[in-house]
């Protein structure tokens, strides 16, 4: 399933110079930044996973089924001309979507590395790039179980010994992917102070 939303106001012509957010669930694929050490993919004969490099900032991470991920295309000319602030943005965005969730533990970020965590598992990665100030890339939140098999095939992010988790680990009431998304939609337009309006599905 794929959701695409714009921001600001919709006319005639929405496509066409607005900011967008893109949310979907991939099939599986592990994807390494522009700087990965391929070490960190574990050799398995049991896993048809395909691996891609992209033109993205972190290490191997991986897209499946049960994860939303989520692409702003954003002009950051438009908010703050700051990488560094986008990423804690994009963080706190995670965090406040988490907090809506009924977790059972509090979500946070942790020193000296991207994502958002939950009681020490990693339960949110962020990887982005940007160019002329326009985003690209995102971030990933594992929100159902199978979600975490194929992350067996990796060191996330190249943090050796370090967990995955998802979000219905850590919740009452298991939630869905789709379910998720909305809740991180209100986040997202909480944090960057935007109104998202419900595009064509791409």
């Amino acid at each position: 399933s794929k959701s695409s939303f714009v921001v600001g106001d919709v006319n005639d012509s929405f496509a066409c110079g607005c900011d967008t957010i893109i949310m979907l669930q991939h099939h599986p694929v592990y994807t390494l930044g522009t700087g990965s050490d391929e070490k960190f993919v574990l050799s398995s004969e049991d896993t048809a996973v395909p691996v891609v490099r992209m033109d993205r900032g972190g290490e191997v991470t991986y897209h499946g089924p049960g994860q939303l991920t989520v692409y702003p295309v954003l002009d950051l000319r438009s908010y703050r001309q700051d990488i560094h602030w986008y990423m804690r943005a994009l963080e706190e965005a995670i965090i406040l979507a988490l907090s809506k969730c009924g977790m059972t533990q509090s979500a946070q970020r942790q020193d000296d590395v991207t994502g958002v965590w939950v009681d020490n598992h990693k339960v949110a990665a962020v990887g982005i790039k940007c160019r002329k100030w326009i985003t690209m890339h995102g971030l990933a939140v594992n929100v159902e179980e199978k979600s975490l098999t194929n992350f067996r095939g990796i060191v996330p992010c190249g943090l050796e010994g370090r967990k995955v988790g998802c979000i219905n680990q850590f919740i009452q009431d298991p939630m869905t992917v789709q379910e998720f998304a909305l809740v991180m939609k209100e986040a997202l337009q909480e944090v960057f102070q935007i109104e998202l309006v419900q595009g064509e599905a791409m």
